[in-house]
């Protein structure tokens, strides 16, 4: 899985945003674990953020809800700044019908870019970062991503908590000891 040389498999910067849309109030990353996560970065007008990463973004919320993902958005604002503040976040919101929890990042005391940005080490938008079920970085993209590439990223991370799980119901059965990486055979008939 590719990886950030900054945060790989390191607990995450949290999330500086002064604002939520789509949540009952701030979101804290400590409390979604046990849940793979994904948070996209984007602006509102960004071409590759419209086009490709918001709607990614509310497919895999919409697949997961209530499951083990949970889906994050950051409006990350480093340029156009005075055409992409809260007020407008809110219709862009309201008209696109975007699902998932949208936080605005925190503006910088000094510099165009964002606070959450900077602790992220992101590159520009759309940008996304996976979290495994621990709450630590394993996978920080910058641009887009192929949905099947993100399928597979997250679907590895669901694994994960999968692998334990199945060493851990072993028995006395020999074919239990025959577990491998990837899968473990029934038990045979005796």
């Amino acid at each position: 899985m590719s990886r950030s040389d900054t945060l790989a498999d390191a607990l995450p910067p949290p999330l500086l945003a002064d604002e939520w849309l789509n949540a009952d109030g701030p979101i804290e990353l400590a409390a979604l674990r046990g849940k793979v996560v994904l948070l996209h970065a984007f602006q509102m007008l960004c071409p590759g953020c419209l086009s490709h990463g918001l709607p990614q973004a509310e497919r895999v919320h919409r697949l997961f809800r209530g499951q083990e993902v949970a889906v994050i958005g950051l409006h990350t604002v480093f340029e156009h700044h005075d055409v992409m503040g809260p007020a407008a976040l809110r219709a862009f919101n309201h008209e696109y019908r975007w699902s998932f929890p949208i936080g605005i990042d925190r503006p910088a005391a000094t510099g165009a870019i964002p606070m959450t940005m900077q602790a992220y080490g992101l590159r520009g938008t759309p940008s996304l970062v996976l979290l495994d079920r621990q709450g630590r970085v394993r996978l920080q993209h910058f641009g887009s991503i192929d949905d099947l590439a993100l399928g597979a990223a997250i679907g590895r991370l669901l694994a994960e908590n999968d692998v334990p799980a199945a060493h851990a119901a072993a028995s006395d059965d020999p074919a239990r000891d025959e577990c491998g990486a990837l899968s473990c055979p029934a038990p045979r008939p005796r």
